[in-house]
């Protein structure tokens, strides 16, 4: 079954770091841009950061939440065939299940808005908790 899977999430204080994991079965990562989102209880999805394929059409361009640019980093290694976004001087607001997700789109769009409606083989979350 095609799908992303999701690692990583964990317990840790605030003003901590996690670095998440995001692998491919089934399908090359490295022909779809990648989205981060994350859903708290009670709150509606959110485009956390996406980045781009490296093809004719994309250079790799990373994008990122306004509120989470400074402190968030997505990178990809396409020969394991896994996006990474890693997370720094996390906050307690930072705590939801974080899910990647591949847009569907023709890469001259990837990316672009990070609507979860555009993304799919959506995998099935890592928790992140941040608490003292």
């Amino acid at each position: 079954q095609v799908q992303l899977v999701e690692s990583g999430g964990g317990l840790v204080q605030p003003g901590g770091s996690l670095r998440l994991s995001c692998v491919a079965t089934k399908f090359t990562l490295a022909y779809y841009g990648i989205g981060w989102f994350r859903q708290a209880p009670g709150k509606e999805r959110e485009g956390v950061s996406c980045i781009n394929t490296i093809d004719g059409a994309n250079d790799g361009r990373t994008y990122y939440a306004d509120s989470l640019k400074d402190r968030f980093t997505i990178s990809r290694d396409n020969a394991k065939n896994t996006v990474y976004l890693e997370m720094d001087n996390l906050k307690p607001e930072d705590a939801a299940i974080y899910y990647c997700a591949a847009d569907r789109r023709p890469s001259e769009h990837s990316c672009k808005g990070m609507r979860g409606s555009d993304f799919g083989f959506w995998g099935q979350g890592t928790q992140v908790t941040v608490s003292s």
